[in-house]
């Protein structure tokens, strides 16, 4: 019988009594297939008649690899298992289990607790769910498919947060984890304590920034260090170490007095995105590195994938004594780095007057703002959210969870520079960039891959996925891994096996194969640049145009209503 790829190198580097020299014969092997390997699709997990029914948002890894995770609109967590008897396949992976979560929205993210079967998921009703499937009584299905429900599995449903949750970073603990919210705040939360959400019942958040969060990463390596970021041109880095720690002898800076975390460092850039609005600044994935603890990674709307370092030396500019470094606007003048394929779209585009255009409408937008109407995000989010009851189940910690919160407060638009109360803190600025892909439509992940951290990899509004070499910049290769956008891309931690997912019901699982890849489109890339760099023009464009028209229906609204000023749309 032959030998698959999961065998040898599961046998090399997955058994944790293998010697350190057969684990970094294992990391070599893995690296080189990566390298030197054809990337192809070799799998796609779902189908009409068993899978998901929407968007696949969140894919992770457990049980080291052997079961993966995926959730999304349709509010229900699959587990993927790994068939080993199965000499068919490769990489033969199954569906042997569904979580009915009872969430009210769509699931943002999903993760099985360290040293247990506990699946924590968040979503966009606000929500934290907790589950044990492996101690609950489930039913089978006529696809084999085990069925739980959140009444059967379910074992503690936190309210904590009271705007949408986006993100979840395990401890090394089966009780202990992290969330982020678009409130601003990141939580940990630890099931051995049983609390009410009510009547700020809840334990303090870790961080509370005065802007929405959407990304949340730590690594490993570091586990009292961690990165949030959303609504703002900056990233920013948390210390949690306090207790005999040297501070100022660590970061220059004293820990925050009364605070369970201090913010040390803020990553920033020295220009916006081409196509990027002022005041319209979003960071949509964040990822530490597991291999080295201090390279991060940010992925910018309407921008870039920008690789940092923990470790850098803030610019002169950007110190304390500095004051916080700002964002250079980002005017519609030519720049040397502007290439004389973009100049002829561009050119193009000047001669119909859409470059004033766009300047008057973001003229009037930054004025309409400035005059207090509300942001683009609460003029959608009322679309957004769901209204329902909250659920009667025993497990919950609290009845009611918005009773307590913090009410939401409309932010003022206009110039970002993050929270004020971060100026002082020294900005990084990036060691290097990676082009290519798109990212205007969807909220974005962002990963690195290969089991040193060898690659950048990211999604695109295309539908293509794109890996760069760390080192060089140099784009490696871009992969078709959705039918209309790709979002979440995820490496096995041990085998050449990726896991893609998006737009579609389906999630594709791509490794090296023998032979021409058929799904690799990087003899177009080139093509592909070009015309991800005009649809991000056309994007933002439309995006203005959309907003333009939202705030101008909110404004007629008010004046029919004969009322000064704007009414919060969720209220």
């Amino acid at each position: 019988m032959r030998a698959s790829p999961l065998d040898i190198i599961l046998t090399a580097s997955s058994s944790p009594h293998a010697s350190s020299r057969s684990r970094n014969w294992g990391r070599n092997l893995l690296s080189s297939a990566f390298y030197n390997g054809t990337l192809d699709r070799v799998d796609v997990l779902g189908s009409r008649a068993s899978g998901h029914t929407g968007c696949v948002n969140a894919l992770s890894w457990a049980k080291g690899g052997s079961v993966l995770l995926s959730g999304g609109d349709d509010t229900t967590v699959r587990l993927w298992r790994m068939e080993t008897d199965n000499t068919d396949k490769d990489y033969p992976f199954v569906c042997d289990a569904v979580i009915h979560t009872g969430h009210h929205a769509n699931i943002f993210n999903a993760q099985m607790l360290p040293h247990s079967s506990r699946i924590a998921t968040v979503a966009g009703d606000r929500q934290v769910r907790v589950f044990d499937h492996e101690k609950a009584a489930g039913h089978p299905d006529h696809h084999g498919e085990t069925q739980y429900y959140d009444h059967q599995a379910a074992i503690r449903i936190l309210k904590c947060h009271n705007k949408r949750v986006k993100r979840i970073v395990t401890e090394d603990s089966p009780d202990l984890f992290l969330t982020v919210a678009e409130d601003g705040s990141v939580r940990q939360h630890d099931l051995r304590v049983p609390h009410l959400c009510r009547s700020n019942h809840c334990p303090a958040p870790l961080v509370r920034l005065d802007h929405e969060l959407s990304t949340l990463s730590l690594s490993p390596l570091t586990p009292y260090q961690f990165v949030v970021a959303g609504a703002s041109p900056y990233g920013y880095l948390f210390d949690r170490r306090h207790p005999g720690r040297h501070f100022r002898e660590e970061w220059g800076q004293p820990p925050t007095p009364g605070e369970v975390t201090t913010c040390v460092r803020m990553f920033g850039r020295t220009a916006r995105g081409q196509h990027e609005r002022p005041g319209r600044e979003h960071i949509t994935g964040s990822r530490m590195a597991t291999s080295n603890g201090h390279e991060v990674l940010l992925s910018y709307s309407s921008d870039v994938v920008y690789l940092y370092s923990t470790k850098d030396d803030p610019p002169p500019s950007s110190m304390a004594t500095a004051g916080p470094l700002i964002l250079k606007p980002n005017s519609r003048q030519r720049t040397p780095e502007r290439t004389a394929r973009s100049s002829g779209h561009d050119d193009m585009s000047m001669q119909h007057g859409w470059s004033e255009r766009d300047a008057l409408m973001d003229e009037d937008i930054e004025r309409i703002h400035g005059e207090g109407s509300p942001s683009p995000e609460s003029v959608g989010a009322a679309s957004e959210r769901e209204d329902h009851q909250d659920d009667e189940d025993i497990f919950e910690d609290d009845e009611d969870g918005d009773e307590g919160q913090d009410e939401e407060v409309e932010e003022p638009q206009g110039e970002l520079r993050g929270d004020e109360r971060y100026n002082q803190v020294p900005t990084i600025m990036p060691r290097s960039r990676f082009v290519g892909a798109c990212n205007v439509e969807t909220v974005k992940d962002v990963n690195f891959l290969g089991p040193r951290d060898e690659f950048v990899v990211s999604g695109s509004d295309d539908g293509n996925w794109f890996m760069w070499e760390k080192n060089t910049g140099r784009l490696h290769n871009v992969l078709e891994g959705d039918g209309s956008i790709v979002n979440v891309i995820e490496g096995h931690p041990y085998l050449p096996l990726i896991a893609v997912s998006g737009i579609d019901t389906t999630v594709k699982l791509f490794a090296p194969q023998p032979g021409p890849s058929r799904f690799s489109r990087l003899d177009k890339a080139d093509a592909i640049m070009e015309r991800n760099a005009e649809a991000s023009t056309a994007r933002s464009e439309m995006s203005n145009l959309l907003l333009y028209y939202r705030i101008a229906q909110q404004m007629a609204e008010n004046g029919e209503s004969g009322e000064g000023s704007s009414q919060c749309p969720l209220q």
